[in-house]
């Protein structure tokens, strides 16, 4: 998710909102931790490749985020000039258990999920396995047609007209063992709009690209995945939010009330948007993600390219959408991000591609995504564009 994230309500926390192309303004910070909370985290260093005085400011932005926000749990990781040069853990990715926030935390990675499909979906592209602008049921001949055709294009630039989650959905408990399965909450609603015509966020839409790279690729999506972008990133972390798995050093996650007290989040199971917002990783991995990404190991010049063009609807009017990115300028300089909210994270992948400049926040506290933003362009700054 990308826009404002309202405070937990007391009685039970709120799905977040769906994002917005250019967020006009931050969320409201979460109320001050309690003071028993308040002490500074405990910092457990990784790499460490930056002058010490930009590391040393770097570890002070961190600190001063998480004691305004209220976040128990972070880890955090710098690419410079296309490789990774830094990385952190800060405070506790396990509350009741006092286990350490370290760069092996697992953390949920909720919609920057997406760019990682994004990447998927192009490839097959490049090998001519898929068609953006087909109708999707080449792919996915289970879904009902519409009254107008929808393409890989328009979902992953949310134009394609499917729905959001509804707050029962975006809470699910339910375990999906097939995408195909997974389309059924949403496959026979009728489209919000006609695609091409508007943009509205959706995850559920990269549910479909998912379906879509199974369909394309003749194999099982996570299996792709690990074949297309994990292995040739170095993401050794990285895999399925399997609630029911052993994941080592995975991180639990936290909500806060509205007069600050923390709360364990909700259990939900993810696997009703695996390829959207159903992956895990560490930070050191998806900082890997970012440095093969812009160093062409993942994907073709002139297809990069593709996916960081602001794309348009009917009419000409530009969005601020590529395709599995957010588009924006900050400082006179192009940046493409995607962050992500979800119960029990907050997460960033924030980049300044003609620069190779990088920055991974994962935190283990909802709502706070936005934040966590404006934090990534902070340190972007602070280490140097």
């Amino acid at each position: 998710m990308m826009a404002a994230v309202a405070t937990a309500e007391a009685s039970k926390p709120r799905p977040s909102a769906s994002p917005a192309a250019v967020v006009a303004s931050p969320a409201p910070s979460p109320p001050a931790p309690s003071p028993a909370a308040s002490a500074p985290p405990a910092i457990a260093p990784g790499i460490s490749l930056l002058p010490p005085g930009r590391a040393a400011a770097v570890e002070t932005a961190v600190l001063a985020a998480m004691q305004r926000l209220g976040v128990p749990g972070l880890s955090a990781a710098v690419v410079r000039e296309r490789e990774l040069r830094w990385s952190a853990g800060f405070g506790l990715a396990d509350v009741e258990n006092a286990v350490p926030a370290t760069i092996a935390t697992v953390y949920r990675l909720a919609s920057v999920s997406k760019p990682l499909t994004a990447r998927l979906v192009l490839q097959l592209a490049e090998k001519a396995r898929l068609d953006l602008d087909a109708p999707i049921q080449r792919y996915v001949a289970s879904f009902p047609d519409k009254p107008w055709p929808i393409t890989a294009r328009q979902l992953l630039s949310h134009q394609s007209g499917i729905r959001n989650w509804t707050e029962e959905e975006f809470y699910n408990t339910r375990r999906y063992t097939s995408l195909e399965g997974a389309l059924a909450p949403f496959r026979d609603d009728a489209l919000v709009f006609e695609p091409g015509t508007s943009t509205q966020y959706t995850s559920y839409g990269y549910t479909l690209l998912g379906a879509a790279v199974e369909g394309a690729g003749g194999a099982p999506f996570m299996e792709q995945l690990r074949a297309g972008v994990l292995e040739p990133a170095g993401m050794e972390s990285a895999r399925d939010d399997d609630v029911l798995a052993i994941i080592p050093h995975r991180a639990e996650g936290y909500w806060r009330r509205k007069d600050g007290t923390l709360l364990n989040a909700p259990l939900t199971d993810t696997s009703n948007r695996l390829p959207g917002g159903g992956l895990v990783a560490n930070v050191e991995d998806v900082a890997r993600f970012a440095s093969a990404l812009q160093r062409g190991v993942l994907l073709k010049p002139e297809t990069l390219r593709l996916a960081f063009a602001p794309q348009t609807v009917r009419g000409g009017r530009v969005t601020g959408y590529g395709l599995g990115w957010v588009l924006g300028r900050t400082g006179g300089r192009r940046e493409v991000y995607h962050v992500g909210g979800q119960p029990q994270v907050s997460t960033v992948l924030y980049m300044v591609p003609e620069t190779g400049m990088a920055v991974v926040v994962l935190a283990d506290l909802e709502g706070v995504e936005n934040q966590l933003l404006e934090l990534a362009r902070q340190v972007a700054g602070i280490v140097g564009f």
